[in-house]
């Protein structure tokens, strides 16, 4: 259809870098090609019907009316297909996006190559923060020393696909890479085409959904796999980076300046808060299978250098002139070698036979060897197992001192100093366990101990759950399992609450722990410092400051409080809270540590990672800055090692530059770490605007989700009750059982999943028209907001992902959605709320459309949107004909085709929740 849509189409398609055009029309041709193997040439024939049919809807020369009217013939037509055909065709489309979002991966992956060039830095890498803040200054002010970036991920239910698709998925990505390949003949080329087509006919025939729900150690093998597949050799690579820009050449032969920054958490199969499947027994198998493979990694790194290391004793020998008489290190090595060889002579012995005159090979071996030991721990002898990391980091800081006095720099500081950094970052733990657990129920336990009463079944596995945690330091120390995160933190109580409960379960020696309180309420939020000051003066926390060189952790909870509040209102809040905890800290010298609970989707908090560092409240980052890493950012983030290393190094440049104080804030005024009380003074530049944009947001927001009948309205327009049947993960969609009756049953995650398969993201931008609409009228008009939001980064980027989020909807699928909820008042409001920020937020950025100036982002939306429309009118009739079922049978089909939809579109968009 030659139209005005068709042509921008073409456009679209025609900006597309070549070698994704190739990837994607490859792909493409050989899905079609599989779907008419396995189904028939008629399934393609309806998949095509359709892909043209929602491309003609989008005709912008088409009225309103006419495009309802396509919009019915689409209807129709899906409602005309058996449900088994349906279903087929909604894999077909789903199935297309997930190799559609792997060709643009690879096209990413490609891009970065390319920019990397040597003639300047990467724009947000570590080479170009230490360029715009100078490697001495980054060296010397002890900025290095503080650095930490801290990952935490979690099992929070938000990746749709299966473990298999995405195993599959990454077999197709092989081939693409293969393919391309600049020198490959046309053998070659034909054999990786043929794989490629083996492994697309694979997918296809791999179920789409989980037929059992996810357990909780099945969730904690999966975060292990990441960390097998990318995080242990990502992490020396980060380091690699930053040192080379901080020595140039000089990297990797001299001692490295670049520290190990990292470190790792995992809430996976110690997050118990909402899901009774995390038990204290899992927890404890969570702690085995990471420190399995921790030193699983750790020994076959060591065995791999060991093996190389073939540095000759004799050379070293002659080497021995004046003008290195002593080597204290290699004398030490040397002996450390001979005992070792007396104290296990068959074992030592036949590591020095295989390895004659070559002593620093024979040394790692042994150290692979003791690693094996220490995994195998019932079955090797005591004296052969590491006691911990430290004296395995002193075995590699022996080796690697004896190679540098020796005048063999670059074997002491190459891939031994790789190995040395994965050490320090992943310990024999990998990442440390964080228990996490309402405070409520602990309220509820203490309230039966302290009466006297025999502990409920609840209170004994509270009770187990910190036996779990010394049991786990005992075997893997402190660091293993140490942090406790109490949910919806009210008082200090709740925190005095945790350390209570550690005396019932081990009186007289309990665990060592770090309480964190979660603050997640707006009423909490205000009160945080309050609760803080009683916190600091319980004797248990005290004597852990001290300990810890008076280091606190608090974490802000992102997903509740943009469902309590909406994402305007939570957003502004949550930076003043920062603001002020960061001079209370200040005053009370407390090396204060903000632990961000953000969730992958915009409305709870996501967005690109680096951004969100530079919008921080000034004086709350200062080195330090820890966040949450949930479901399907996880694997978006770091399932590609080259994506991941670029994601870690935007994020820990924005930290670099956000703690050297080079951003800039107010005009006139530079960020200064620690320095939040000017920077409240400086904000009231901004007052007039971000007064009034707050209290109107929050006002629309919490206007519609308090109406009567809200969440009934909003059950029955999306699929929030199907959600649980994708069996995302081990946690239930929702608190308590039954059909919500309020905004607070419902968990953050299914509610912004459920918007967005409604196609209207109301999460992620409710409530800012109204916002901008009072700022403007009250702050000085439209240039006042606009100035607001070009200097003052955290408006820019609410602005940013507010665009974003509005990007992905579509007013027409979202009206037939908001019919099925049968309350015209409400969608009246909730649309008119829409049709405001659309307007508002093009006039305040000055866009002509939505997303202009982001170019690849667009074009990926623009691409994408009409096939997702095509999944929506599937749901749409699963959705509407499910919820008039009464027939088992066709129930069952009908809410299949509704998951295999939900699926589709989650892909589509890019996001769950």
């Amino acid at each position: 259809m030659a139209t005005a849509n068709s042509d921008r189409r073409t456009a679209d398609s025609r900006s597309v870098p070549a070698p994704m055009r190739r990837d994607v029309r490859l792909l493409g041709e050989v899905l079609g090609q599989v779907i008419c193997e396995a189904d028939g040439p008629g399934l393609l024939e309806d998949v095509e019907e359709l892909r043209h049919r929602v491309i003609a809807a989008r005709d912008p020369r088409t009225s309103a009316d006419k495009g309802d009217a396509a919009d019915d013939d689409i209807a129709t037509l899906v409602a005309s297909w058996p449900l088994t055909r349906a279903a087929a065709v909604a894999r077909a489309f789903t199935v297309y996006f997930h190799l559609a979002n792997l060709a643009e991966e690879h096209q990413r992956i490609r891009t970065l190559r390319e920019r990397d060039t040597g003639a300047a830095p990467v724009r947000e890498s570590l080479a170009a923060a230490v360029t715009a803040l100078g490697g001495s200054r980054v060296a010397d002010a002890g900025l290095l020393a503080r650095l930490e970036v801290h990952p935490v991920l979690t099992a929070h239910p938000t990746e749709a696909r299966r473990r298999a698709v995405t195993e599959s998925l990454r077999r197709i990505g092989g081939q693409l890479d293969v393919l391309d390949g600049q020198h490959l003949g046309a053998t070659a080329r034909a054999e990786a085409v043929r794989r490629l087509r083996e492994e697309v006919d694979l997918l296809w025939r791999t179920a789409a959904l989980r037929d059992q729900a996810m357990q909780p150690l099945d969730e904690v093998r999966t975060g292990a796999a990441v960390f097998d597949e990318t995080l242990f050799r990502l992490a020396p690579s980060v380091y690699r980076s930053l040192d080379r820009a901080l020595l140039g050449d000089q990297s990797g032969a001299v001692p490295p300046q670049a520290p190990a920054f990292l470190r790792f958490g995992s809430w996976i199969g110690a997050d118990r808060d909402g899901n009774p499947f995390v038990t204290a027994d899992v927890t404890e198998q969570a702690a085995t299978i990471q420190a399995e493979h921790a030193l699983r990694a750790l020994e076959n790194a060591t065995t791999r250098i060991g093996r190389s290391l073939t540095v000759d004793a004799g050379l070293l020998e002659a080497q021995r002139g004046a003008d290195r008489p002593i080597r204290p290190a290699y004398d030490e090595l040397v002996a450390t070698l001979s005992a070792a060889r007396q104290a296990h002579p068959d074992l030592v012995g036949e590591l020095m036979a295989h390895s004659p005159g070559e002593p620093f090979r024979a040394f790692l071996l042994y150290a692979g060897r003791r690693l094996q030991a220490t995994r195998l721990s019932f079955e090797a002898p005591p004296e052969l197992r590491y006691r911990s990391p430290t004296e395995f980091i002193a075995d590699l800081r022996l080796a690697q001192g004896a190679l540098a006095e020796a005048g063999a720099a670059r074997q002491a500081y190459g891939e031994l100093q790789h190995l040395i950094w994965q050490a320090q970052t992943f310990g024999f733990h990998f990442a440390e366990l964080e228990v996490r657990q309402h405070s409520a129920v602990h309220r509820a336990a203490l309230h039966e101990l302290r009466v006297g009463r025999p502990p409920s079944a609840e209170t004994a596995e509270v009770l187990a759950t910190f036996a779990a945690i010394k049991a786990i330091q005992q075997r893997h120390g402190a660091v293993a399992c140490r942090r406790y995160v109490v949910s919806f933190t009210t008082s200090a109580a709740d925190v005095a609450a945790v350390y209570e409960l550690a005396e019932f379960a081990c009186p007289g020696d309990t665990p060592e722990l770090d309480v964190v309180p979660l603050f997640e309420s707006g009423d909490d939020l205000a009160r945080a410092a309050r609760i803080l000051d009683e916190m600091i003066a319980l004797p248990p926390v005290a004597r852990r400051l001290v300990a810890s060189g008076r280091r606190l952790e608090v974490m802000l909870g992102y997903s509740d409080s943009a469902k309590e509040l909406g994402m305007v209102s939570a957003t502004l809040r949550l930076f003043e809270v920062q603001l002020r905890l960061s001079r209370w800290a200040a005053e009370r010298d407390i090396r204060l540590v903000l632990f961000h609970g953000r969730g992958g989707a915009l409305g709870r908090g996501g967005g690109p990672a680096g951004r969100a560092v530079r919008a921080q409240a000034p004086g709350s980052v200062d080195g330090r800055f820890k966040v949450t890493e949930q479901g399907e950012v996880i694997f978006a983030r770091y399932g590609h090692p080259v994506i991941g290393q670029r994601h870690l190094e935007q994020v820990t440049s924005a930290v670099l530059v956000a703690s050297a104080g080079d951003e800039a804030g107010p005009p006139g005024q530079a960020r200064q770490a620690g320095d939040g009380a000017s920077w409240l003074n400086d904000l009231t530049a901004f007052a007039a605007v971000a007064g009034p944009l707050e209290a109107a947001a929050h006002g629309a927001y919490r206007a519609l989700v308090t109406a009567d009948g809200f969440a009934e309205w909003f059950a029955r327009l999306s699929p929030l009750a199907e959600i649980g049947g994708m069996r995302l993960g081990s946690r239930p969609a929702r608190r308590g059982l039954g059909a919500p009756t309020s905004l607070a049953d419902l968990r953050a995650i299914p509610w912004v999943f459920a918007w967005s398969q409604t196609r209207i993201n109301l999460p992620g931008w409710y409530g800012l028209g109204s916002g901008l609409a009072a700022a403007i009228a009250s702050s000085g008009g439209l240039a006042a907001v606009r100035t607001a939001c070009r200097d003052w980064p955290l408006l820019s980027v609410l602005l940013d992902n507010a665009e974003m989020s509005l990007a992905k909807t579509n007013r027409r699928i979202a009206v037939r959605y908001l019919a099925l909820g049968g309350n015209e008042r409400l969608s009246a409001q909730l649309l008119a709320e829409y049709d405001l920020t659309s307007r508002l937020v093009l006039e305040v950025t000055g866009h002509d459309r939505l997303l202009a100036g982001r170019d690849v982002l667009a074009r990926a939306v623009a691409l994408r949107d009409p096939y997702v429309d095509a999944l929506s009118h599937l749901q749409l009739r699963a959705l509407t004909a499910v919820r008039a079922c009464t027939d088992p049978d066709d129930h069952a089909a009908l809410e299949r085709l509704l998951l295999l939809t939900a699926g589709g579109v989650a892909a589509g968009l890019q996001n769950t929740g």
